[in-house]
């Protein structure tokens, strides 16, 4: 009988909450001072963790109505998963968990879930029709704590079991979440309670799969003997059984429960230096079900889900330290090699690469992060620089008009600068736009950082601006100057890598080099390929239509993830601009444009000479954008079909 095909693989029903992780690792909880945000909560990094698995999952659960119930939709809808039944609770907040890292043995966590949203799920919120459309549910153990969420999924295995899905249980066992220890004592994993034991064994006869630590089928089997506990959890259930055994890797019981581990196979993963125990049993879940649900067998299975424990014990954070499908095939090809993921090149490219929150395959962008060059047009005419940053709002102003007119699409962006453009950041911030924000010191070469290091700059930073970097790089340079400049460029590199902010390298030759070959760009930028600098956008000039294939080709050859290049303007006229999008029309990794005094320029200039006001400033810096726009998809008509890129 052929299987009836589902719309989704999971549901999974259970904790979504916000988890704030502490920065400072090695202080106690007491001493921290900043805080990471993640999503959290059991059943909500399951399920972002089976989607980057490539699972089509579905989120079952309540969350606030507000930012942070905004946040965690939004985190989930961005791998994937599906949010029609997360339910947005208008009386009550999200839940939300304090942690914290003090050593690889001590992970204190405090939860505040008093009444939170995802408490609050009832069997009204059970939509039969919804359990249907999926092939497995996953639950989580808390929500057999309470009546209400408890009989929220007695229903939806009634549910299930209608309509032939599999049923998955982890355990998930948290004694303070059962009642048993004081509020603030999140840390505490195992504490003996008859009445837990009790009424998690009236369930488990209803699951086809059921995971937990040790400790966690300690409190199921009601026994501290692994093994007895295991034997009594058999008497009550014909589920599947895996047992996770730490650093060792776990087991698997389909029959009878042996009566020593030595006639007991151990699936046993790569060891790998622990920062952070929190989330690897949400990941090993993610794995397990990636392998559990593809029929894969319990050997593939069992090894999924130990790499993905491995991975997330080696980084900060739950849910975003998941390795997605791609990073988690290729460690597992090189699995015995790699003792420490969180130092492995190649695995923290992958997974900073196909962790991306938006897709780009086509930008538009207004440049106007000048500083220097404003500043003179200002003096030149005799206006007060504190025009500035009204003149970057106008700016701001006209590239809306533009991108609603031209019909953008979310494929818009502008570069701007914190000096004078502050306003018109924070405006745009938050919308849907690329937005590019400069580090360099204008004109410095070597290169110099405006605000300091590039480690006290991001730190306020939002994560959606990409840091901009103009250096004036030349082959021919001397090998003192080069030196230096690779080094603040691998500097701020790394500091893009570790922040999670995407880097824009703009490479210009310099004019104090007459030599122009078009051939020193591409040297460029193969020399800093071979440093490990992997950019995620290139910012270039106008090139020729075989350079353009070139620079396509050195990109695939060293970095097959790379975003694309962006054609630079300088002050080119409209015409060379024109010329420019046309040799690049057949080079797939060229996806747009970002140019700035083309557009400004003049309006600019004689808006500061106050010989136009400001709705004339915004219609002609308007139309001069369109133009640009146009000029582009004459030659790009299919921009954002296109391959090329990731």
């Amino acid at each position: 009988m052929a299987t009836q095909l589902k719309q989704l693989d999971l549901i999974c029903l259970g904790r979504i909450a916000v988890d704030f992780y502490a920065q400072q690792i090695g202080a106690r909880l007491e001493d921290a001072s900043t805080f990471a945000k993640y999503l959290g909560g059991s059943s909500g990094n399951v399920a972002y963790g089976t989607a980057i698995q490539g699972l089509k999952t579905g989120m079952l659960a309540r969350v606030g109505d507000e930012h942070m119930g905004r946040f965690l939709r939004e985190e989930l809808q961005r791998v994937g998963v599906d949010t029609q039944s997360l339910i947005t609770d208008k009386q009550r907040l999200t839940g939300m968990v304090l942690l914290g890292i003090k050593d690889q043995d001590t992970f204190p966590l405090i939860f505040y879930r008093e009444n939170c949203a995802d408490m609050a799920l009832t069997p009204d919120d059970v939509d039969e029709n919804y359990i249907a459309s999926a092939r497995a549910l996953a639950i989580t153990g808390t929500h057999l704590s309470h009546p209400n969420t408890r009989s929220a999924v007695l229903k939806a295995l009634e549910c299930a079991h209608r309509h032939g899905l599999r049923t998955a249980l982890d355990i998930d066992y948290r004694p303070v979440l059962w009642g048993l220890t004081s509020l603030g004592d999140g840390e505490t994993r195992f504490i003996e309670s008859e009445k837990v034991t009790r009424e998690l064994q009236e369930v488990l006869h209803q699951f086809d799969l059921i995971v937990g630590t040790e400790e966690e089928f300690h409190i199921a089997g009601g026994s501290t003997d692994t093994l007895i506990a295991l034997k009594n959890v058999r008497k009550v259930t014909q589920a599947t059984l895996v047992c996770k055994r730490g650093a060792q890797g776990c087991s698997v019981f389909e029959d009878d429960i042996p009566t020593s581990w030595q006639q007991v196979k151990l699936h046993s993963g790569v060891r790998v230096e622990v920062l952070n125990v929190l989330g690897a049993g949400d990941a090993f879940m993610s794995g397990l079900l990636r392998g559990y649900l593809n029929n894969e067998g319990w050997d593939q299975a069992c090894r999924y889900a130990n790499a993905c424990g491995a991975l997330v014990v080696s980084r900060h954070g739950c849910a975003p330290a998941m390795p997605t499908k791609l990073e988690l095939d290729d460690y597992l090809q090189r699995e015995q090699a790699v003792k420490r993921p969180d130092r492995d090149i190649r695995l923290n490219h992958l997974h900073r690469v196909t962790t991306r929150k938006q897709q780009w395959p086509e930008l538009c962008v207004f440049a106007f992060d000048h500083r220097k060059q404003l500043a003179d047009m200002a003096r030149e005419v005799g206006a007060d620089a504190e025009r500035i940053p009204q003149l970057k709002t106008l700016l701001l102003a006209a590239a809306q008009e533009a991108a609603n007119e031209a019909g953008l699409n979310g494929n818009s962006g502008i570069l701007a600068d914190t000096t004078y453009g502050q306003e018109a950041l924070n405006t745009i911030t938050g919308k849907g736009w690329w937005i590019g924000r400069p580090v360099e010191l204008p004109s410095s070469r070597p290169l110099r950082l405006e605000h300091g290091n590039i480690g006290s700059q991001l730190i306020d930073w939002p994560q959606e601006h990409v840091v901009k970097c103009l250096v004036f790089y030349h082959p021919l340079d001397t090998k003192e100057l080069r030196h230096e400049q690779d080094e603040q460029i691998a500097d701020v590199y790394r500091g893009c890598c570790k922040s999670g902010h995407e880097l824009l390298l703009e490479v210009i030759l310099p004019d104090s080099n007459p030599d122009k070959d078009e051939r020193y760009y591409l040297e460029t930028l193969e020399h800093f390929y071979q440093l490990g600098i992997k950019p995620d956008w290139w910012k270039l000039p106008p090139l020729s239509t075989t350079s353009w294939q070139r620079v396509g080709e050195l990109i695939e050859t060293n970095d097959p993830f790379c975003r694309g290049v962006l054609i630079l303007g300088l002050d080119s006229s409209e015409e060379t601009l024109k010329a420019g999008f046309a040799a690049a029309a057949e080079a797939s990794w060229v996806k747009g444009f970002a140019v700035g005094r083309t557009i400004f320029g003049t309006p600019s200039r004689l808006w500061l000479q106050r010989e136009i006001d400001d709705a004339e400033l915004i219609e002609q810096v308007k139309q001069k954008y369109l133009t640009l726009i146009g000029f582009w998809r004459h030659y790009r008509p299919q921009a954002d079909s296109r391959t090329g890129g990731h």
